[in-house]
């Protein structure tokens, strides 16, 4: 092994370790176990080489976002899952062009695009992102909706998959359905209504051989499929709300957001690269940028900065960490 990879392989473990500290209390290092077990290699890393992989100026889909409070309004979403999924964006368009397509529930598309334009990105219908994805001239975004109908999933993820053609599929902090097709809370509650039925494309995309990364927090996401025992064992509620939807990288974390922060830092220690990096800077404007657009705080029932009931000083302080264990790659 060469002295780049060792040192790699050395800040790969590193961020593992980071994001693997279950300051929720949420059963997080026992999945971090099995999943690691199950990948053989450090989860971050996996994540972040498969990233990487994917062809200059491809398209991929990605996947966040939680229609939280359904049951009261279809336009209140989670505030764990959008930060993420902009930081990984950010670095795949500043990286490699890469034009990423991101798939929610239509009522909260308008909060999907502040956050991405947060984060630095334009966000563009499709067929002007791809000419600004060939030529380099922005970073750019894309939005799509998806059914809320079990009976429309299917024939709406062949004709997408038939559409875009993408590279590969990322997923981070979407809910799954369990084995009796419920998409379940962290505590158990029927959080179907109002749901885009995302884990259909998920497993529609597997068939047809796209590569699938997801990052999960809780057991009830898309991806914990490839775990599901591990949360049934040490996941409260895990037997009930465990998802079945695996994916060929899972990426296990305390918070999701952590967990693609983390992707994107190692994408910049192998780029040696700092602006792919998620800055605190960028984490604290992001976190705030959803508060303006009304993301809950889902563990403790507000709109504030806080994710997953941490404080905000903690997630900024976690993006620094990431920053530290890098930058020996970025020197």
């Amino acid at each position: 092994m060469s002295k780049d990879a060792k040192l790699i392989s050395a800040i790969d473990e590193r961020l593992d370790k980071l994001v693997s500290l279950d300051l929720g209390g949420r059963g997080v290092e026992q999945l971090y176990e099995a999943a690691r077990s199950r990948q053989g290699t450090s989860l971050i890393g996996a994540a972040a080489d498969s990233l990487l992989d994917v062809p200059d100026g491809a398209t991929i889909f990605v996947t966040t976002g939680s229609v939280s409070r359904a049951w009261i309004s279809t336009e209140i979403g989670e505030n764990d899952g959008p930060a993420g999924a902009a930081a990984v964006i950010r670095a795949l368009a500043i990286a490699k062009r890469v034009h990423c397509v991101l798939i929610a529930e239509e009522t909260l598309l308008p909060g999907m695009k502040a956050i991405l334009t947060s984060a630095g990105l334009s966000v563009l219908p499709f067929d002007q992102a791809q000419i600004a994805a060939k030529d380099g001239s922005l970073a750019i975004a894309s939005l799509l909706p998806f059914t809320t109908r079990d009976d429309k999933a299917k024939s709406e993820a062949a004709r997408l998959l038939d559409q875009y053609q993408p590279s590969l599929f990322f997923s981070t902090e979407r809910v799954g359905r369990a084995r009796d097709g419920i998409y379940y809370s962290m505590r158990a509650i029927d959080y179907g209504m109002g749901r885009s039925r995302i884990d259909i494309l998920f497993e529609e995309a597997q068939v047809r051989g796209v590569r699938t990364v997801a990052v999960g927090d809780g057991g009830n996401e898309i991806g914990m499929g490839s775990i599901t025992q591990a949360v049934a064992d040490h996941v409260k509620f895990g037997p009930t709300i465990a998802a079945v939807t695996p994916s060929d990288v899972l990426v296990t974390a305390a918070c999701s957001n952590w967990g693609c922060n983390a992707i994107a830092a190692a994408m910049a220690a192998r780029r040696s690269d700092a602006r792919l990096l998620h800055t605190p800077e960028m984490e604290r404007q992001l976190l705030n940028r959803g508060v303006d657009i009304g993301l809950i705080n889902s563990v403790q029932n507000v709109v504030d900065a806080n994710v997953d009931g941490l404080p905000l000083e903690t997630h900024v302080a976690f993006s620094e960490m990431l920053r530290t264990v890098v930058r020996p790659a970025l020197a």
